[in-house]
Order: structure tokens, then C-alpha cells, then sequence
């Protein structure tokens, strides 16, 4: 299973990738600290798992997800989306949800939750998959 990282905080990125790597059935672990660099390595790399911030220099995680919408058609996304961000307002997780998300976390207090929904889909049978937005 492959996953990336996609968040401006080098902090933040450095301790997920250090989690995240820990689990079992974690092949690679990728990242980018903007939303260039997050476009790049999904088209790149194509990891199973998205580890999404909502802000990011050069355009939002927002972003990154209307276009995962529109290359939905030709390409095949992530097969599990997670945002992790400071801005868990109610109107931004909706909107997350929308487009696709799978869950939305709160950095200031989920870190142990998102860790805990990598580790579930790591032992999932190869292209499996999660329903959307199961954590509504």
C-alpha cells in the first residue's frame, strides 16, 4: 500500500510519515508540501491512501480534491481520502465530503484516529477500497 502526505507543515508531515510508516502493509510513503507537489505525486506515484491538508501554498486541498473529481473519468483515484486539518469547520468538512473525502480530521486532536484508519485499510485485500464518507 502506498501513501501520501500532502501538508505545508514540514512538522507535521515529518511525524505523519514517521507514524505512518510503522504501520504493517505500508510499502511507501510519499509527500509534498503543496498543492503543485501534491498534484505531481498523485499522478506520480498513485497511492492507495491521501493524507490531505485543507491549506496548502499554491492552492487548497479543496483544490486538490475538485481535481481528483475531474480525473475521476480517466484516472483512478485513491482509494481512501483523509483530511487532516486546523480547519475543521462544519462547511469545510461538508464540502471535503462532497468531493469525496472519505474522512476529515482535526489536527489539534485526531492524530491517533487517523493513524488508527491507515492501520484498518492496510489489511484490507489489494483494490478493496472503503465506502465514502463513513465517518459522518
Amino acid at each position: 500500500m502506498k501513501v501520501l502526505v500532502a501538508d505545508d507543515s514540514d512538522i507535521m508531515r515529518r511525524r505523519l510519515l514517521y507514524m505512518i510508516e510503522a504501520i504493517g502493509g505500508v510499502k511507501s510513503v510519499c509527500e509534498a508540501g503543496d498543492y503543485t507537489g501534491a498534484m505531481q505525486q498523485l499522478f506520480h506515484n498513485r497511492p492507495d491512501i491521501l493524507v490531505l491538508d485543507i491549506r496548502m501554498p499554491g492552492g487548497s486541498g479543496i483544490d486538490v480534491l475538485k481535481s481528483l473529481v475531474v480525473k475521476k473519468k480517466t484516472e483512478k483515484p485513491p482509494s481512501l481520502i483523509i483530511v487532516y486539518t486546523n480547519y475543521s469547520y462544519p462547511q469545510y468538512f461538508e464540502e471535503c465530503y462532497r468531493l469525496g473525502a472519505d474522512y476529515c480530521f482535526d489536527k489539534s486532536a485526531d492524530i491517533e484516529n487517523l493513524v488508527d484508519v491507515i492501520r484498518s485499510h492496510s489489511f484490507l485485500p489489494e483494490g478493496a477500497g472503503v465506502s465514502q464518507n463513513t465517518n459522518r
